[in-house]
């Protein structure tokens, strides 16, 4: 973790003063872009060399930064109509896959499970919008005209919006509201293990809609969200590696209140009753991760029947471990099983 902050940090920093008044300098636009796209890639291999277990959804968005940013280096080197279009065109694509890896991001730091249609609808749903906008050039929906122009040594297309222009806003608007409103859930959930991995979460995604709307705002001809992903990518990792520590660490103590086991048969019917106790402690999620453990479910079986991923297990698994008195699975069952005969 320090070793990826280590490479990211001079260069971010180098970027954001960089980009004082940059529409009316635009010889340093390539610069910049060329800067961040060097970021990119040195995060994207830096998580790829220094993260030992991997998500995809980080491999997908660092991968989409990368992306994003080279198409508009690109964009800005281009020297015809054609090339410019086709630089834009890449640059669309970083940034339709970019919402939708850090929703899933989002989704498993907030522990919540997605119901089975989403996958196939956002796919659907970005996969329609990349089309529209990577269309100029050969349709005029996206854009009615679109000419080159250069300001201060770097291209830039001069656009005239087509009917189907808002698509993108509206795809940008409601993968936003998406994020904050799983956001807000996890944390009425409870979801979310402290209020500190919601500040975070909200941080990333809010830097992403102050910048976004400040562009709306205010015209120029240097994209600001090349900026804004980098830093919101810096944001989700932190979390990410926070939750990975937690994740790894040694098995949490016992409750304060949790009985303590002088003799056996004693000890079990005091840690029962413990556990019945507590059970209402669970939220819903871990309530439906003991009631499958109870029906016999093996790990890859809970995977699926949640549809969540291992590390978003373990950290139910440490939640429900530590509200009902355990330290293992096996505890658990022997527990839950002796509680039940005992209710019988």
């Amino acid at each position: 973790m320090k070793r990826i902050f280590a490479m990211a940090a001079p260069a971010l920093c180098l970027l954001l003063t960089g980009c004082g008044p940059v529409g009316n300098k635009g010889g340093t636009v390539s610069l910049i872009y060329g800067a961040a796209t060097l970021l990119s890639v040195l995060m994207l291999a830096g998580y790829c060399l220094f993260i030992k277990k991997k998500d995809p959804w980080f491999l997908l968005l660092f991968s989409a930064v990368m992306v994003v940013d080279a198409g508009y280096l690109a964009l800005s080197l281009s020297d015809t109509l054609a090339g410019a279009l086709m630089a834009n065109r890449v640059s669309y694509l970083g940034a339709t896959l970019l919402p939708f890896s850090m929703l899933n991001i989002i989704l498993d730091v907030s522990a919540l499970r997605r119901p089975r249609w989403v996958m196939p609808l956002l796919t659907a749903v970005g996969t329609l919008v990349f089309l529209v906008a990577a269309s100029p050039g050969y349709s005029d929906i996206y854009y009615k005209e679109v000419t080159l122009a250069t300001v201060g040594g770097a291209t830039v297309l001069r656009k005239v919006y087509g009917p189907w222009h808002s698509l993108y806003l509206f795809f940008l608007v409601g993968y936003f509201l998406s994020m904050l409103i799983v956001i807000v859930h996890a944390q009425r959930k409870k979801t979310l293990r402290s209020p500190s991995h919601a500040t975070i979460l909200f941080l990333a995604v809010g830097v992403n809609i102050g910048v976004w709307l400040l562009e709306q705002l205010v015209h120029t001809d240097f994209e600001l969200l090349s900026i804004s992903y980098l830093i919101s990518e810096l944001f989700l990792l932190t979390l990410y590696l926070m939750l990975q520590e937690l994740s790894n660490a040694p098995a949490q103590a016992l409750p304060a209140d949790a009985p303590d086991q002088p003799t056996q048969a004693s000890a079990d019917a005091e840690r029962c009753s413990y556990l019945h106790r507590h059970l209402p402690e669970l939220t819903p999620t871990e309530r439906m991760v003991y009631d499958l453990y109870l029906q016999g479910k093996s790990t890859a079986q809970v995977l699926e029947e949640l549809n969540i991923t291992q590390n978003t297990l373990k950290y139910h698994n440490r939640n429900i471990y530590g509200k009902l008195g355990v330290s293992s699975r096996k505890e658990l069952l022997a527990l839950a099983l002796q509680e039940s005969a005992q209710e019988s």
